[in-house]
């Protein structure tokens, strides 16, 4: 049987593909232990999502799972608005858009489609400010950038060279815990 790749897991093989292996690590461990204000900040704004206490609307669909067996991924939307056909996956904050971030995205699109679901819209909301960033529907050369993401991820291993940037690893929850990092933690 095939495993399923986690969506969110995809944004994060972008910010560091090591960071994966070390969270299967430290899974096990308690969370507080290596968890920094923002990862705090973003569960305790995923939690009305998740308890589905955010929208009575029956139309609205909360922390819905979803897969795509012709790409093996797998996860759950934060919210899928029915009447609107609109998929909305929030965030704390967003000071830039990354790449992994839509990879996620992509893939809830494809996913729900791939279910039946019809899809017109697709956004972030930054919680910390309440704004929706639209973003357009991917098309075919999308599902191949991700297709070919997808096959980089299940291709990986953590004694695979990575470039190490100084940047994320200073920003990175695994820092104090890494063995590649090669900046101190800024939390």
């Amino acid at each position: 049987m095939e495993e399923y790749i986690l969506l969110s897991t995809l944004n994060d093989f972008i910010f560091c593909p090591y960071s994966i292996y070390l969270h299967n690590v430290y899974m096990e461990t308690d969370e507080t232990l290596y968890h920094a204000t923002p990862q705090t900040m973003g569960k305790v704004a995923h939690d009305v999502v998740d308890s589905k206490r955010y929208s009575s609307r029956k139309k609205d669909l909360l922390s819905l799972p979803v897969w795509s067996d012709s790409l093996g991924i797998m996860g759950k939307i934060d919210i899928y608005k029915g009447l609107e056909e609109h998929i909305i996956e929030r965030k704390y904050q967003l000071k830039q858009i990354y790449r992994g971030q839509l990879y996620q995205l992509w893939g809830q699109y494809f996913c729900m489609t791939e279910m039946g679901y019809n899809v017109k819209r697709i956004s972030f909301y930054e919680i910390k400010t309440r704004k929706l960033f639209p973003q357009p529907i991917p098309g075919i050369q999308e599902r191949q950038e991700l297709e070919r993401f997808i096959e980089s991820f299940k291709s990986y291993h953590p004694s695979d060279i990575i470039q190490i940037n100084p940047n994320k690893c200073m920003h990175c929850i695994y820092n104090p815990l890494c063995d590649k990092a090669t900046t101190d933690y800024v939390y």
